[in-house]
């Protein structure tokens, strides 16, 4: 969850070790930026997990807007539908429920989301806005009748209710399933583990007990200090799929969704890019073949001793600084000033 990150990635950089560091960087901005004067002063190389732009999918998109296919980018709108079950599993019931405990949800699960808004049009952002909050998850919204565990709850309003642990850990069994999110659950994952693990533990509990924090949804906004625009939606209460991006140009505008880019330039038409991606599962798939990539450039970035393999590791503190003036933005209800660009 990062609460030791910036400890032992200090220490580990002053021991001459390079890094491969998962996101978050650190759960507070102080800590954040300990870890990157850490990197500056020892010269070390260090790997962000911000997967999304190690994917064939960024590259085959960078590329497109490298060669001008849309003219000069002016605008991002960015979707992060995280699916209504896998929300239930890790913010209502799991690790990331409550901020005190972990971080709030946009450190916790976007912050690759803003890094990738700055891989696609990079640059300085001048002001940021947010706003979001907790709106279904809570005791209010309670079904009636509904018991605090699902394998105590009515069969009627079981049923009924999407977010139940019993059609998200039960049936996934019953259909062979026995990796994410069952082995998070229970461990072995046998029928008998699952549902002891549902009738004592967290992932067993009504979704509307209100032991949840964080938000179930949030807008962040960013405005360029050239003018151009910026926008990313994380939604808890989605359909599960690949994230989405629209990017609009001087020239035309580019659609994206994980598998396939539409490209359409003003008065010539649509171009549609089949990248045939796989189907997640196995080690070359992970995030869209992210994870894999990650790995390969990091490990020949040390073999070579090539920084530049990597993804820019500035751009990684820029994403957690936004993320965090984001954050404060939401809490106070204004639009909060970047006074001045990272050093």
């Amino acid at each position: 969850m990062g609460w030791f990150h910036a400890e032992a990635a200090v220490a580990l950089m002053e021991k001459g070790y390079h890094l491969l560091l998962e996101k978050p960087i650190a759960p507070t901005w102080e800590e954040v930026w300990e870890v990157a004067q850490a990197k500056a002063r020892t010269g070390r190389m260090v790997a962000v997990a911000h997967v999304l732009r190690y994917t064939p999918y960024a590259r085959a998109l960078k590329g497109l807007l490298q060669e001008g296919a849309i003219g000069e980018p002016v605008s991002v709108q960015h979707l992060e539908p995280v699916g209504h079950w896998h929300y239930a599993h890790s913010f209502v019931r799991g690790n990331w429920r409550r901020e005190a405990e972990s971080s709030p949800f946009l450190l916790a699960k976007s912050v690759h989301d803003l890094d990738w808004l700055l891989f696609v049009m990079p640059g300085e952002v001048s002001r940021v806005a947010s706003f979001g909050g907790l709106y279904h998850f809570r005791p209010e919204r309670r079904p009636k009748g509904a018991a605090d565990r699902c394998l105590l709850c009515p069969e009627e309003v079981e049923r009924a209710c999407p977010f139940s642990a019993k059609r998200i850990y039960l049936e996934a069994y019953q259909r062979g399933e026995r990796g994410w999110p069952l082995d998070v659950v229970a461990y072995p994952v046998t029928w008998e583990n699952l549902e002891k693990a549902l009738a004592e533990g967290p992932y067993g509990e009504c979704v509307y007990l209100g032991r949840n924090d964080v938000m179930d949804h949030q807008v962040v906004m960013l405005e360029y200090r050239d003018g151009r625009t910026a926008s990313l939606h994380a939604e808890g209460l989605s359909r599960m799929r690949f994230r989405e991006t629209r990017i609009f140009g001087t020239e035309g505008e580019l659609f994206g969704d994980g598998r396939y880019l539409r490209v359409y330039r003003f008065g010539e038409g649509e171009r549609v890019f089949d990248l045939e991606t796989e189907r997640e599962g196995s080690i070359r798939t992970g995030h869209g073949g992210g994870d894999l990539g990650l790995t390969r450039a990091f490990l020949e970035a040390v073999a070579k001793g090539d920084e530049g393999l990597l993804e820019p590791f500035a751009e990684a503190v820029q994403a957690h600084r936004l993320t965090f003036l984001a954050e404060e933005a939401r809490r106070k209800g204004r639009v909060i000033q970047v006074d001045d660009p990272l050093p």
